[in-house]
């Protein structure tokens, strides 16, 4: 299968071509995609900058019309979708099934909020003086999307910014072009003009600071590492353009002596390792009082070696490959830091199976204090940490102990210490008794402090960033 770059509705070939390799089965070469280069993706972003116009002037019906197209058909082909991601990046059949119904699912309600365009009329403090306060489209906006959602995460940018009128340049993970491309595809079939929709493949480093830097880019939307976030922060500040950035967690989930021991295991156990832990909002820190953390402990480990590690497509497999060998290779240096620096390691080693691919047992590491690295960095893969303390004052102390701050959990029967959580954790979602990783498609995304930067994505609180504020005077 070969992924084409599509620029101004046109399916482009490039010179090189990069393998799209499955981490179940490195020997499976799912296809091969185009890499862009700065010519193609300067032509991507004329493209987009000639049709803005145009679909800034479109009608609420045209942009319901498009959107509701496309979650229509992802939602129709999710089982054949939900493989291919599946195959790409590593996740479960059933989580890479799940993964393509909610970005069906978020372009139906975006379908719903091109329909919902809503304003204010106002009176001035003038006689006879008309007030009117909209909301206009950005323009051109960047995308820069990471590989552990390769459907998802587009979906829920694409969305919003078409649904708000904006033209968009899409440059997807070097490691998941297919979903990439299948998105774009059906986009391509929706009824936009040409332009709207422009997909640029290639390495991040050399093309993503070129989009960046761009004038006729308007905004930049980035989801991905640190580093890399505080630099787009930086180029975005010195010119003058809007961003939105979405990154790391090192998310804590605390569990109280009164806590459901069953309920608490099975929300760690999920939020830990499903999705093989590449989620930035995996529970990375479990943060236990001391009257249950045994028991919990215990509990856990059995739990944990009970997962079936294996083949992404497998239905029997509960917890798939990493996605790649460097992933592969930073989890477990990660748990040899923490070994080395007096942990307790259960689990963490490579494993190999009948099909050689990337694969690892999930580790629990305990014994561990807050200074300890593997509770200060974000490891991105099956494993996570336990901290032993006091109480509940203890427990929010620690949970709030670091410079990441997008989700945190806790596990209680306690109405006094769930509702205290809520309103004093330092992250911008916070779950009770439920897995600190799961965000229905509806409502807004993001955190606080080093994770996130800028406006809210998903739910109707995207309209912050894909939108201008624009208020209006007449006197008739």
């Amino acid at each position: 299968m070969e992924y084409r770059n599509l620029i101004g509705g046109d399916w482009v070939a490039c010179g090189t071509a990069r393998a799209n390799v499955n981490p179940s089965d490195v020997a499976d070469i799912i296809g091969h995609a185009a890499q862009a280069g700065e010519e193609e993706l300067d032509a991507a972003i004329a493209a987009a900058h000639a049709a803005a116009p145009i679909w800034a002037a479109s009608t609420p019906q045209q942009r319901f019309d498009a959107l509701d197209f496309t979650g229509a058909e992802l939602l129709a082909r999710k089982e054949e979708l939900g493989r291919l991601l599946s195959r790409e990046e590593g996740k479960t059949l059933a989580e890479g099934i799940g993964e393509v119904a909610r970005a069906g699912q978020i372009f139906k309600f975006f379908a719903g909020e091109a329909l919902r365009q809503t304003g204010d009329r106002l009176a001035s403090v003038r006689p006879g003086v008309e007030i009117e306060v909209t909301r206009t489209p950005v323009g051109v906006v960047g995308l820069i999307t990471p590989w552990n959602f390769p459907i998802a995460i587009p979906a829920w940018k694409i969305a919003p910014a078409l649904a708000h009128g904006n033209a968009v340049v899409l440059k997807p993970a070097d490691l998941v072009p297919g979903c990439a491309y299948a998105l774009v595809e059906i986009l391509s079939r929706a009824g936009l003009p040409a332009g709207v929709v422009n997909l640029v493949m290639g390495r991040g480093s050399e093309l993503g600071p070129r989009l960046v830097s761009d004038a006729r880019v308007n905004a930049i939307s980035f989801t991905g590492s640190v580093p890399t976030g505080r630099g787009i922060a930086a180029a975005c500040g010195a010119a003058m353009k809007k961003v939105q950035l979405e990154m790391g967690g090192k998310n804590p989930m605390v569990v109280l002596d009164d806590a459901d021991l069953d309920l608490a295991v099975a929300a760690c156990l999920n939020g830990a390792f499903f999705t093989t832990g590449q989620r930035c909002t995996a529970s990375s820190r479990l943060i236990v009082t001391e009257g249950v953390h045994d028991r919990f402990v215990a509990a856990l480990t059995a739990a944990m070696r009970g997962l079936r590690v294996g083949d992404a497509l497998d239905p029997a497999t509960q917890m798939g490959p990493v996605v790649d060998a460097r992933q592969l290779e930073q989890n477990l240096d990660y748990v040899e830091i923490a070994r080395s620096e007096g942990g307790a390691v259960t689990g963490g080693e490579r494993l190999a199976l009948d099909k050689d691919g990337f694969y690892m047992t999930p580790a629990l590491i305990t014994e561990t204090t807050p200074d300890m690295r593997i509770n200060r960095e974000e490891v991105f893969g099956p494993v996570a940490s336990v901290l032993r303390v006091r109480d509940y004052d203890e427990a929010l102390a620690v949970a709030n102990d670091t410079e990441f701050g997008l989700s945190a959990g806790i596990c209680t029967t306690s109405l006094k210490h769930a509702s205290h959580f809520k309103a004093n954790a330092r992250v911008g979602m916070v779950m009770v008794n439920l897995p600190t990783a799961g965000v229905d498609y509806h409502v807004p995304f993001g955190g606080t402090k080093g994770s996130s930067h800028g406006a809210r994505e998903q739910g109707a609180y995207a309209a912050e960033f894909y939108t201008t504020v624009k208020t209006a005077y007449t006197l008739p």
